[in-house]
């Protein structure tokens, strides 16, 4: 019997806002009668959200590069110091110093949430003093940690074989029944659209799509979004001379992507294998893509091209030069048979991928 007294701290290192991940286990786990408090930060960019569950967010002195990390870590480590809970959830491993230290000091349970492969991600890639710090927190912290799930079994099956691990896999699937705030979505162009929606961050395959956009005729390419990378993917669009061809739409909540996903012709997974991380990833814009009924393009990565293949919901590229992309993409707006089939198949297999499912693995992590 569910204990409605217990409560869960939730850390993560960004703003909460249009982290759809945190929100979908912190959401199940309040309906479950858990007392759910989920601490953020607070960007220049970060808008106000209506939650269930508790929202903390905390304005940072710095908010990039080491000593960003070290000053959450501190704040949290305090913060998880003088809070009384039952379970603590670490949501990757830039906050996991702080909730493992916390743990032991409080004797509470810890349980965590990889929502990457993070020491083999696509910023880390030629860094190698970075990548070997992260390297070594993995080794310390992983093997020593009891209940642990991620987003895929590569990046499962990886952990579990280098760190004697115990990864459980709970994938970032859409619920079928996505509460949704109705607004009136515009795209603004009168052409076909690829769209990309996510974390503008390296290695997303972007300036590839960019520049295929030259070999396309009437298709132009939305962005939705926002990270590290936007100012420089600003100005390799003015580079490009594709202003008119490439839409920059920012942040939009959650609660009303949805309204923006469907108005596209074909959705991007064009992840670049630039690192492990990638190359093992999941991404939630690929599920996203199915339930709203948009034919895929996405790269040769496993977990990726399994799903897309297997079952017939998209095409893919093997390699990046922007021709290639170009012309799979030609060939899924020229084909309106292949198109309505895949959107077909995508009615067909979203029940299948759904977070009204995948939910509920997380029972064996709390109770």
């Amino acid at each position: 019997m569910l204990n409605s007294k217990k409560k869960i701290f939730v850390a993560v290192t960004n703003d909460i806002s249009t982290d759809q991940r945190v929100h979908k286990v912190s959401n199940y786990l309040f309906s479950k009668g858990f007392d759910v408090l989920v601490y953020g930060r607070i960007l220049p960019t970060t808008f106000s959200v209506k939650r269930k569950y508790t929202i903390k967010r905390k304005k940072h002195f710095f908010n990039h590069n080491f000593l960003f990390y070290a000053e959450y870590n501190f704040r949290l480590f305090f913060k998880l110091l003088f809070y009384k809970c039952d379970y603590i959830l670490a949501n990757d491993l830039d906050v996991l110093p702080a909730c493992f230290v916390a743990s032991k000091f409080k004797k509470t349970e810890l349980i965590y949430d990889s929502h990457e492969l993070f020491s083999e991600g696509p910023e880390l890639q030629g860094r190698n003093f970075v990548k070997g710090f992260w390297k070594t927190l993995e080794n310390f912290f992983l093997p020593r940690i009891k209940k642990s799930y991620t987003v895929s079994q590569s990046i499962a099956d990886y952990y579990n074989r280098k760190h004697n691990a115990n990864f459980g896999v709970v994938r970032n699937v859409p619920l079928l029944k996505r509460k949704t705030i109705k607004v009136d979505a515009k795209f603004p162009t009168e052409n076909k659209t690829v769209l990309y929606q996510g974390v503008l961050n390296p290695g997303r395959g972007i300036k590839p799509m960019i520049k295929a956009l030259h070999f396309l005729k009437e298709i132009d390419l939305v962005i939705i979004g926002y990270g590290k990378v936007e100012e420089e993917l600003r100005q390799f669009v003015k580079d490009e001379i594709l202003e008119n061809r490439v839409h920059f739409l920012g942040r939009i909540p959650q609660e009303e992507l949805p309204n923006y996903t469907k108005l596209a012709t074909i959705g991007m997974v064009l992840e670049e294998p630039l690192g492990l991380s990638f190359e093992y990833s999941l991404p939630n814009k690929l599920f996203d893509y199915i339930h709203s009924g948009l034919p895929i393009i996405c790269g040769s990565l496993p977990e990726i091209k399994k799903v897309v293949e297997t079952y017939k919901v998209g095409v893919v590229v093997e390699d990046y030069a922007p021709e290639t992309i170009a012309e799979k993409i030609q060939e899924l707006v020229d084909n309106e048979a292949l198109y309505y089939q895949i959107k077909l198949n995508q009615q067909k297999i979203k029940k299948g991928f759904c977070w009204e499912n995948e939910q509920q693995l997380l029972d064996n992590y709390f109770y």
